[in-house]
């Protein structure tokens, strides 16, 4: 196993629009696991980042948040350098959190419609309230 700085990080968990609890439960979820660190928590406008090593976690907490809030996730990856030793791209990861500004139960609009939130996952599931028709709506349909 390679030592490595306290301030060395794999990979970034962007929480946004989210409440305490959220945060405390990411943060419990990373110390109940062995070989995985906090390099540093940081406040920025409307979330916290979370610096965490190493990414492979941090892809599976941002699906057991996802699990257990619902809301979106957005992962996008950076070159960060090459690996001297084996010449391998290394890649840092930022994983987005993002709880909406609705629950299930509002109503919402949606393209000119009024829709009632019927559950909030991986998408958005809705239901016209004029027609009765269900939604399976993504959330990048609902943010742009």
């Amino acid at each position: 196993m390679q030592i490595r700085h306290n301030n060395y990080y794999e990979g970034i968990l962007q929480l946004r629009n989210i409440r305490d609890e959220v945060v405390e439960f990411a943060i419990k979820e990373v110390e109940k696991s062995e070989n995985v660190h906090i390099a540093k928590i940081k406040k920025v406008t409307n979330g916290i980042d979370i610096y965490i090593s190493p990414q492979k976690y941090l892809r599976s907490l941002g699906n057991k948040l996802q699990k257990r809030f619902g809301g979106q996730i957005i992962v996008s990856t950076k070159l960060h350098t090459i690996s001297r030793v084996t010449g391998r791209e290394l890649y840092r990861v930022n994983m987005l959190f993002r709880i909406p500004n609705f629950k299930k139960g509002d109503i919402i609009e949606y393209k000119g419609d009024k829709i009632k939130i019927i559950a909030v996952h991986k998408k958005v599931f809705a239901k016209n309230i004029k027609t009765g028709k269900k939604l399976n709506i993504s959330f990048k349909d609902l943010f742009g």
